[in-house]
């Protein structure tokens, strides 16, 4: 297998490491990953890893956010070295998004977690927010190593800061292993035949809230399956980029305001939703979060938001027609008004020059609307709207 990777990174289209949309001449959604591991599994059984044969592998994904060819290859790998199926390996470009998708399914199936812990958690793993905003109950422990873990009733997940990426001793106790990898991210391994139904849903956390391990990045963790790489000679240009990136924005949009990047668009939106969330739990305490989102329109934004409201108890989706003649403008503020009388936090989210069905409103209306001053049913001053 280590010789045939070896191959692959030689021969590889260039596509597979620099090109985000992938190409949908070859491309089945349905089969998307399957297609792609199934070829892919056929041209190893044949040792066949020239460029030409490569080349002609259908694609993963569609968006490198869902996952893509090296990706792929990656849990490939890694699945194999500890005889478990590809899909059982899930890679993540964060850290943190992986137990919080094991967290989300808990909750809503009303299951125990305990997170066991080695070296560190994710610096920005904050458990007393995810416990404030989302009400996600779980147990964080520290342990010396995997034999420490006793059996729980429950899904126990285990995390590791490893220096290589090299097969592990599957423990029957544990549910999930997350390795994190400095500067590349993580790896998600779904241990045991009871746990296959969370698969769907941690890969669709991937495709909703965050994104597969970059290209690069795991183009860097297959050389050091293969002994052509290790942490030590990893470097990355990421954090002078983003600066560029941060001062770029500041000098194009002439904001006083510090600027947030992310990975991908709803990964970035996602942090702004659920940082309004937080925002009001703390601000309008006991308030109804109305999250206006239009149900027929934008289908990864429609979706991310009522996962949201899923997951949290405060959190409604009210309906915005925004298409089929009906006006932006005018549906906002018919919403505005009513929940307005009702005392909630009004959140719009709204995607308008990529969406062919929507027409762009007359901007100057819009600020009027979302503008005006509303009253609840006491007669005491609304909360104001966040336009997003």
């Amino acid at each position: 297998m280590l010789n045939f990777i070896t191959n692959v990174l030689e021969n590889m289209p260039t596509g597979w490491l620099n090109i985000t949309t992938h190409r949908l001449d070859i491309y089945e959604e349905k089969l998307a990953k399957t297609q792609f591991l199934e070829q892919f599994e056929n041209l190893f059984t044949n040792n066949n890893a020239q460029a030409t044969a490569l080349n002609e592998l259908p694609t993963a994904y569609d968006y490198i956010r869902l996952g893509h060819p090296l990706s792929c290859v990656l849990e490939w790998a890694i699945a194999k070295s500890h005889q478990l199926n590809a899909e059982n390996v899930i890679s993540f470009s964060s850290q943190t998004m992986p137990i919080l998708a094991i967290l989300r399914k808990n909750a809503l199936a009303n299951k125990n977690t305990q997170i066991l812990y080695t070296d560190n958690l994710p610096s920005c793993f904050d458990a007393n927010i995810l416990k404030q905003v989302y009400g996600y109950t779980f147990e964080v422990k520290q342990v010396q190593n995997a034999d420490e873990v006793a059996t729980f009733n429950g899904s126990t997940v285990f995390i590791s800061n490893p220096k290589k990426i090299e097969p592990l001793q599957l423990n029957e106790k544990i549910d999930f292993y997350i390795n994190l990898y400095e500067n590349l991210g993580s790896v998600l391994l779904v241990n045991g035949k009871q746990n296959e139904s969370y698969i769907s849903e941690i890969q669709h956390v991937r495709r909703r809230e965050t994104i597969a391990m970059t290209p690069a990045n795991c183009f860097t963790a297959l050389k050091m399956i293969i002994g052509q790489s290790d942490f030590e000679n990893t470097s990355s240009n990421v954090a002078a980029d983003k600066s560029k990136v941060l001062q770029s924005i500041k000098e194009i949009t002439k904001a006083s305001t510090k600027a947030l990047v992310a990975s991908s668009g709803l990964s970035i939106q996602y942090a702004i939703l659920m940082g309004l969330v937080d925002d009001a739990l703390e601000k309008h305490k006991g308030k109804a979060i109305k999250i206006i989102v239009p149900p027929n329109c934008y289908g990864g934004t429609n979706d991310q938001a009522r996962r949201v409201a899923a997951s949290i108890n405060t959190v409604e989706i009210v309906d915005l027609h925004v298409d089929g003649g009906n006006d932006m403008v005018q549906s906002i503020d018919t919403v505005l008004a009513k929940i307005a009388s009702e005392d909630a936090v009004p959140y719009i989210i709204a995607e308008i020059p990529t969406n062919p069905r929507v027409e762009v409103p007359n901007l100057l209306h819009l600020k009027e609307v979302l503008s005006a001053k509303r009253t609840t049913a006491n007669g005491a001053t609304a909360i104001e709207p966040v336009f997003i």
